[in-house]
Formats: C-alpha cells, sequence, structure tokens
C-alpha cells in the first residue's frame, strides 16, 4: 500500500500492483514498470461499499520532482535539501500521471534506488525529471506472434514470455526449440510446415496448451510420455496430418478432452483399439491412411464430422479367428480379473511388460476383458451410427466400414452372431 499523509488532490491513498514486466531504462536514470495498477481506497469499507477489484493498464515511473513543484518541508520547518524521489502512476486517461511519495516498504523490490530513496538515502545516480508518457506505452504485452519465414525467425532474442499463440511455420525447423517451452502462458502452439521428426516430452510441460498443430512435418510415432502428461487436462485440438505416423499407442485415448483430431494423410495401420474412450472428440479426419479396419469400440464415438476416404478397408471375413484356450491360463484369469475389478497397476508393482498386456487386453462385446484367449470376427457399420456428418469411404458412395470385435467366450460369440451376419 502507498501512504499518501497529504491527501492532495493529484494523490490517492493507496494502491496495490500486479507487476507483468520490467522495462529497459534509457539515458538517465527514469526507471518504469509496465503493469496492471488497482487502486484500494481503505474508506470504502467504512462506506459501505467495495473496490472494483480489476486493475488498468498503467505505467509506473521512479522520478524526480521538477525544481518548481513544491519541495518536503524539513522537520524544522525549513525547506530545501535534495528533491525528493516519488512514484508517478500513468494511465491512458491520466497521462500526466498521479504522484507518490516513494516510502512505503512495499516498494522496496521496485528497484535498488527506491529502497535507497525508502531509507532516506542520497541516490548516487541522477534521475531525470517525469515527462508525461507516449500512447504507445500502454499497449497491451505481445500475447501473438506468427512466423513464416526462415529469415524473421529470432535467433537472438527469446520469445516473449507473454505468448499465448506461437506460430512458426515454414521455418525449416528440425526440432522444437527449447525456448518455446519455457511459454508457459501458451495455449495455441502452430509448428506445421518444417521438418520435426521427434517431440520432446517436455511439451507435456505447457499445462495451459489446447491446441497443437504439427501438420505437414516428418513425425513418424506421438510419444506415450505426452500422452500422459499434463496435456490430458488441457488439449483440445490436434492436428497429426501429412506425417509418416504408422500407429497411435494405446494410451493416446487418455487425452480425452480431444475435441478435435486430424490424422489425414499419414500411414496408419490401425487407430488404438480403445478409441472409444475419447468421448469429448467431435471432429475426426483419418483420410488416405492404411487402416483396414476399425475397432470396435470405435461404435462408443459421437462424431459431428468423420472423414475416412481413400483408406484401405478390407471385406469383412466369413469365419472368425478362434484363440479360445481351456482352462483359462493363469496370466488370463489374473489379468481379466484385474481388468474387470479396475485393480490399480503399474510398473511399481508388476513386471513392466505384464503393464503392457494390461494396456492392450481386449474389450469383449459383453464388457468384460480378454488377453490372448478370444474369439475375433469381423463385420461392416454404417459410420452415420457414430457421426452426423460423414465423408464418404470411396468413389462408389459408401458410408461403411468394416469394425473387428472381439469376444471373450463362445457363448458371448454365439449370442452376437447376428451382428457378424
Amino acid at each position: 500500500m502507498l501512504e499518501d499523509p497529504g491527501g492532495g488532490a493529484a494523490r490517492r491513498e493507496g494502491g496495490t500492483f500486479k507487476a507483468e514486466l520490467w522495462s529497459s531504462c534509457r539515458g538517465w536514470l527514469k526507471m518504469k514498470l509496465h503493469c496492471e495498477v488497482e487502486v484500494v481506497s481503505r474508506h470504502l469499507p467504512a462506506l459501505g461499499m467495495r473496490n472494483r477489484g480489476k486493475g488498468i493498464r498503467a505505467v509506473l515511473s521512479l522520478c524526480q520532482q521538477t525544481p518548481g513543484s513544491r519541495p518536503r518541508p524539513r522537520a524544522g520547518g525549513e525547506r530545501g535539501g535534495p528533491l525528493p524521489t516519488c512514484l508517478v502512476i500513468c494511465t491512458l486517461r491520466d497521462k500526466r500521471g498521479t504522484r507518490y511519495e516513494a516510502n512505503s516498504s512495499s516498494l522496496k523490490s521496485f528497484l535498488s534506488a527506491v529502497r535507497l530513496a525508502h531509507r532516506g538515502c542520497n541516490i548516487e545516480v541522477p534521475l531525470s525529471t517525469f515527462t508525461p508518457v507516449k500512447t504507445s506505452e500502454f499497449e497491451k504485452f505481445k500475447t501473438k506472434m506468427v512466423i513464416t519465414s526462415k529469415k524473421d525467425y529470432p535467433l537472438s532474442k527469446n520469445f516473449p514470455y507473454s505468448l499465448e499463440h506461437l506460430q512458426t511455420s515454414y521455418c525449416g525447423l528440425v526440432r522444437v526449440d527449447m525456448r518455446m517451452l519455457c511459454l508457459k502462458n501458451l495455449r495455441k502452439l502452430d509448428l506445421s510446415h518444417n521438418h520435426i521428426k521427434k517431440l520432446p516430452a517436455t511439451i507435456g510441460d505447457l499445462i495451459h496448451l489446447q491446441e497443437l498443430n504439427l501438420s505437414d512435418n516428418h513425425l513418424e510415432s506421438f510419444s506415450v510420455a505426452l500422452c500422459q502428461s499434463t496435456l490430458q487436462k488441457s488439449l483440445r485440438s490436434l492436428d497429426l496430418s501429412k506425417n509418416k505416423i504408422k500407429a497411435l499407442p494405446v494410451q493416446f485415448c487418455q487425452l480425452r478432452e480431444l475435441t478435435d483430431l486430424k490424422l489425414d494423410d499419414n500411414e496408419l495401420i490401425r487407430f488404438p483399439f480403445k478409441m472409444g474412450q475419447l468421448t469429448n472428440l467431435r471432429f475426426l479426419s483419418a483420410a488416405r491412411n492404411k487402416l483396414p479396419f476399425l475397432p470396435s469400440e470405435f461404435q462408443n464415438l459421437s462424431l459431428e464430422y468423420l472423414d475416412l476416404f481413400g483408406n484401405t478397408f478390407e471385406q469383412p471375413k466369413a469365419l472368425p479367428v478362434i484363440m479360445l484356450q481351456t482352462p483359462l491360463t493363469l496370466l488370463e484369469s489374473s489379468a481379466r480379473a484385474m481388468l474387470y475389478n479396475r485393480i490399480p497397476y503399474g510398473s511399481h508393482s508388476i513386471p513392466f511388460h505384464l503393464c503392457q498386456d494390461l494396456d492392450t487386453a481386449k474389450t469383449c462385446v459383453c464388457g468384460r476383458f480378454c488377453l490372448s484367449c478370444f474369439i475375433q470376427g469381423t463385420t461392416t457399420m454404417n459410420l452415420h451410427s457414430v457421426a452426423h456428418t460423414v465423408v464418404l469411404v470411396d468413389n462408389m458412395g459408401g458410408t461403411e466400414a468394416p469394425i473387428i470385435s472381439y469376444f471373450c467366450s463362445l457363448a458371448c460369440y454365439v449370442n452376437s452372431c447376428d451382428m457378424l451376419k
């Protein structure tokens, strides 16, 4: 809080300051802080009123009063001595500013010169007199940066820390610039049209990231680490089109906040079989891949738009693939029991290879699970059953695609035989 003992017309009683960025000091030591300011009056509660609680864009300046202004009186009533150091708050409406004496302990961290003034010491570095600020100094911090050529890519300076949207396309990047991963406010990151081959797991540290565009790169995979990062809670839109991805890990389905997913022009040979867990997905595009079948859980999706044109879908097989074992192995029985009862597991409690087996367990149409003991059958589904708008899957006007289903027992298969005809 800033004390205002004089209570003059050009002064206010106090203020709290939310600093966002330090500006550089030029010439004489006229120090400025670009920030948002919230002025709080102590009289408001007594009057039954509340402060509006919202900061406004302002510039704080540390300066000296001009010789023509009233100097601060000494204790004995004499005038004179060094000119007092003041803090001036300037806003777009009040460019000349409101003046405060720099005598509050809350300003100790403003600058070392302020600390000296607070203690009553002489400031060795001369301060310039205050002049009204320019309108340009009230511009908001930069939140968006678009770079679309190599020559504009910043090599010698960092990206603005306040960025929320960053696009660096057609820059020839072969890896993700680690400086981008320090932009903790980033919500949209566009790295399309580059030559990136691998993604660092630290992208998952961008806790506010909602949109990630990686189209037209050289990616061959999407790592499990990213699927298990904070992107699970933040990522809404993901564009992996025009890469070289052959398969997505089963953990990909843990990105359950996804609403838009683009996988066009890759080399996909399968979807994650737990695809149905992406319950928030509304837009799915995976045209021109090499998908032979869709997983059975694909039927659990509820899409607004679906494009699977140009995939190498196969005709359903007439006979099922039977891989039943009687009696069940101990591994199969224990795995089914763990998954059915939702018993937590991890590499800290069971071997890593068993975790992988459990992660890749098949889901029977009855809702139970199976590891290596199952019946596999194929049929076709009309894609309109899962999507409102469907792009034709071929040039023949078809909207049906083959779907692969698993059955944990012969009884489940027999009960579902009508579906497989």
